[in-house]
């Protein structure tokens, strides 16, 4: 590492600081290789748990977390060894050995972990390829919230050679990362495109020398171990701002490494597109860190990356749904290994592959501890969930579904709900037999699961809610619970399990709803109350695990309480312009209180006037949530 231009000036000033912490989102990694022993990672179990293995996925990891955090005193020279890491495996293998790649519903959910143990950096070195760049919105919700959260993502743009796409690395506000030589040439397998031109890097990513399984060292190349490189840099650059009393701020370090990298007019290559926005400029970087400013052509650059944030040029690509069994891989090649030596081997890396929110968990504690099942200790948040969402059914297996139809009414169709609730209305006991799942659109997002001494009318409830939804009745469920272990779908997808919580589960017609709460549906009242029930639901939609969002779906279960918000707001002749959710000032002993706050405008007057923002507070402590105190409000500009 010391190889790359300025990061041994970097160095002289820090190892990175054990407050920045540094998510890896890869495979299993050996935290007992020499060169991570004595690093300072948490292993995070995933809400869809890691299986134990030790071949691809496991060099893949160790390899890219021996990049970040490799000991200075060991075999591999990592890029900021003092930094704290979070390690969350989402790729694993199945008994033959071969890749099991995650879904990008998983992804969502491991980015959204990391996220809430106060990750700054998140490292994603693999992903689907995509000409597109489109991620399912789920997984797209999932990278905006983290960025909101002031975290940054950094991802591999991929190792098919062309002019495309890999996803997350495509999505807005990602740094994507390309691999160039020693030389600063383009390796010929990295990827570049167009989303890339503005947003993305090339860092070193031939020959990168890092730790493998079982105490070795390895030499592999692609954009994986480039990805990682600047994921060390870019926690460098965070030391950087601590040391020098300011706060750590991922998206600055983000815009000064877009802003200081080495383009084609300095140091030209036949192909221009292919450098993305530059080469990773660590010296230049650090000046604009340190303040120094000398460089008016990088002063210049950093003023334009500047504006295209603050004008939201970054999140203009519209988002659409993709297949829910869209695949993101880690990138891994093994069947191109070349031996270099009895303790090295080189590998060609190819991989196939509106709410402001702001964490409320400090950012410098990634160690807050629970069991796991994920090996030698681990780590990670209360589980609690509140999700809104579709009421549906799955069977697990083939020969579960095949078994209840044989015992239906003759002929049967087991997928017809209207079948299917007439059976367990005759055979109740068969009810925990039923996957019951809550959706957002046609994604299964959890299976729910009664427990315990009232498991039965969970289900019951839970054989209501479809009933009503099927008639037309009711349109979304709430089920808040403690998320424990996982089941698999009959389409093979892998989603956690909800353990339901009776006295949060509502089952709800928007319309009807706001009609009982306002009196009608053709008030301007009424109107604003839909409004902002579609909001949530389409514009703030989530999986319900950060604590914001499970306050802002509670706060879409409270339409007394957002009704008296629109009844002040309409006699202003006001509409509604933001939702925004952040920590409360205001709490209880052992509360987790989170402020909703509505923000309307007065539309004849414009934006440039007064505004009137509502807030009340909701308490997420407990599996259900609680709103505390009055609701307030006060004028802004």
């Amino acid at each position: 590492m010391e190889l790359i231009n300025g990061l041994s000036e970097l160095w002289a000033e820090t190892l990175g600081d054990s407050r920045i912490c540094v998510a890896i989102l890869d495979g299993p990694v050996d935290r007992f290789h020499p060169s991570l022993s004595a690093a300072d990672l948490t292993i995070i179990e995933p809400l869809v748990p890691c299986l134990t293995n030790t071949g691809t996925t496991s060099r893949h990891g160790t390899h890219v977390a021996s990049i970040i955090f490799g000991d200075h005193s060991g075999l591999v020279k990592g890029v900021s060894p003092h930094c704290r890491g979070l390690i969350i495996p989402i790729f694993n293998e199945v008994e033959d050995g071969t890749l099991s790649p995650c879904s990008q519903l998983d992804l969502a959910r491991a980015i959204k972990q990391a996220t809430m143990m106060g990750a700054h950096i998140l490292n994603i070195s693999g992903g689907q390829f995509s000409y597109s760049g489109l991620a399912h919105p789920i997984l797209a919700d999932a990278i905006r919230a983290c960025v909101q959260n002031g975290a940054l993502v950094v991802a591999a743009a991929g190792n098919e050679g062309c002019d495309c796409l890999n996803i997350p690395a495509s999505l807005p506000s990602v740094l994507a990362v390309g691999a160039m030589d020693d030389h600063g040439h383009p390796l010929d397998i990295s990827n570049w495109g167009e989303q890339y031109q503005r947003r993305g890097i090339l860092a070193p990513g031939k020959n990168i020398v890092g730790a493998t399984i079982g105490g070795d060292t390895t030499m592999n190349s692609g954009t994986s171990y480039s990805a990682a490189v600047v994921s060390g840099v870019a926690a460098l650059l965070l030391s950087l701002q601590l040391k020098k009393g300011l706060t750590p701020d991922p998206q600055v370090v983000r815009t000064v490494l877009l802003a200081s990298a080495i383009g084609c007019d300095e140091k030209p290559v036949p192909d221009c597109n292919r450098l993305l926005a530059g080469r990773l400029n660590v010296s230049g970087a650090m000046s604009l860190i340190a303040g120094k400013g000398d460089d008016m052509h990088l002063s210049d650059k950093m003023t334009g990356e500047k504006a295209n944030l603050a004008s939201g040029a970054d999140d203009s690509m519209a988002l659409e749904a993709q297949p829910t069994n869209a695949r993101i891989q880690a990138a891994t090649s093994e069947d191109r290994s070349t031996p270099t030596s009895e303790n090295a081997r080189l590998e060609s890396d190819t991989s196939p592959f509106q709410a402001n929110l702001h964490s409320k968990w400090e950012r410098d504690d990634c160690t807050k501890t629970f069991p796991c099942e994920c090996g030698g200790g681990a780590a990670g948040l209360p589980r609690l969930a509140f999700a809104i969402g579709q009421l549906g059914f799955d069977f697990g297996t083939e020969a579960r579904r095949d078994s209840i139809m044989q015992h239906m009414d003759q002929p049967a169709n087991p997928h017809d709900p209207k079948q299917l609730l007439a059976y367990l209305g005759k055979n109740p006991w068969d009810t925990p037999a039923i996957f019951w799942t809550i959706n957002l659109g046609p994604t299964p997002i959890y299976v729910i699961q009664g427990q315990g001494a009232y498991a039965k009318e969970a289900y019951d409830l839970l054989r209501n809610f479809l009933e009503e939804q099927i008639k037309g009745e009711i349109e979304r469920v709430s089920i808040p619970g403690y998320i424990e272990g996982t089941a698999r779908l009959l389409s093979g997808h892998v989603v956690p399990v909800i353990w339901p919580v009776m006295r949060g589960m509502y089952s709800w017609n928007t319309t009807k709803l706001t009609e009982e709460v306002c009196g009608s549906t053709t008030s301007e009242e009424a109107q604003g109350v839909l409004n902002f029930f579609q909001r949530v639901y389409e514009e703030l939609r989530n999986i319900g695990i950060m604590p914001q969002e499970r306050a802002i779906n509670y706060a879409a279960t409270n339409a007394f309480q957002v009704k008296e918000v629109y009844k002040d707001a309409i006699k202003s002749g006001m509409e509604l312009d933001t939702i925004e959710v952040g920590p409360s000032p205001f709490g209880r002993p052992d509360s987790d209180c989170w402020d909703v706050k509505l923000t309307f405008f007065q539309p004849e007057r414009g934006f440039g006037h007064p505004r009137k923002s509502y807030r009340f507070t909701v308490d997420v402590s407990d599996v259900v949530p609680v709103t505390v105190g009055p609701m307030r409000s006060w004028f802004v500009r």
